[in-house]
């Protein structure tokens, strides 16, 4: 039999456990604590006993009381449904402004929008609604479609090259490499990307100006800055939503990426469609 382990400062036995020369103390725990360490068990045994408590296959156990809040729950809901049926019903009759005019509507809209964004919208632009790469920012001005109300109402209604709608919005960039020379092309990217860094080959800028008012001008726009008739971003900001950098520029124009996004009204009702507008509306790039 192994010797007892006495501790020299106290006098208590050890648990034989020793980590960088301190040993544990073999200390009774204290008994407030054993006591209610019982009285939970106790608890457990007689609530399971008393109330609703163990899942089964298709129910669960009802309980001596067959204690149910159910019906309470149920009562509370419809009282809530019926509270917001008043705002819902004006938020579906009205136009998007019309709502923006109404403070305490549009207060609702908000709220329910934010709620319908976390569930159908952040997939694809983030819980803070900050986009990522191929993306957009919702917080910011740079509009592809537009950041007025009825823009954002338009865009979230159809959705964007969604086959399923025949009024999605549509427009797509051609794939340039059957259309221009891989020299013409490294031009163009040379010269969108002088307008807002250096490009790699300045000797490049000047051809590429004149090559993008051949090609691109028509859609972009001569200073690059875009058209929202379109969906033609702008080029001049510095604000990326596919690529980022010289190269990538040129992939782009060579072999476009296009984004696609589906029109909401179909899956979630015109109403909840209204209340997304109004919540990316109030991001702070809404115009």
């Amino acid at each position: 039999m192994a010797e007892k382990d006495i501790d020299e400062v106290s006098g208590v036995e050890t648990t034989g456990h020793e980590w960088d020369g301190i040993r544990e103390l073999n200390n009774p725990m204290p008994r407030w604590w054993v006591y209610t360490f019982y009285v939970t068990i106790v608890w457990a045994i007689a609530y399971t006993i008393f109330y609703p408590a163990w899942p089964m296959l298709s129910t669960n156990t009802k309980g001596w009381f067959g204690y149910t809040n159910r019906a309470a729950v149920t009562q509370e809901m419809a009282a809530a449904k019926t509270a917001q049926s008043v705002f819902l019903d004006k938020i579906a009759a009205l136009p998007v402004q019309d709502i923006l005019a109404d403070k305490e509507l549009t207060e609702f809209a908000t709220a329910g929008g934010a709620a319908a964004f976390k569930v159908n919208c952040t997939p694809c632009h983030g819980s803070g609604a900050a986009g990522g790469q191929g993306y957009p920012n919702l917080n910011d001005d740079d509009w592809l479609w537009g950041g007025s109300i009825d823009a954002i109402y338009t865009t979230l209604q159809h959705g964007i090259r969604y086959a399923s709608d025949p009024e999605t919005r549509t427009s797509e960039m051609p794939a340039f490499a059957d259309i221009l020379k891989p020299e013409e092309i490294r031009q163009v990217a040379a010269y969108v990307v002088s307008l807002t860094d250096k490009p790699l080959n300045p000797a490049l800028v000047e051809p590429g100006k004149q090559v993008f008012a051949n090609n691109c001008a028509a859609c972009h726009g001569e200073k690059a800055e875009g058209n929202r008739d379109m969906g033609a971003p702008n080029l001049s900001d510095a604000i990326w939503l596919k690529v980022k950098g010289e190269q990538q520029i040129a992939q782009q124009v060579a072999h476009p990426k296009h984004g696609v996004m589906p029109g909401w009204t179909a899956r979630l009702g015109d109403t909840t469609v209204k209340e997304l507008a109004i919540y990316v509306h109030s991001l702070g790039g809404g115009e």
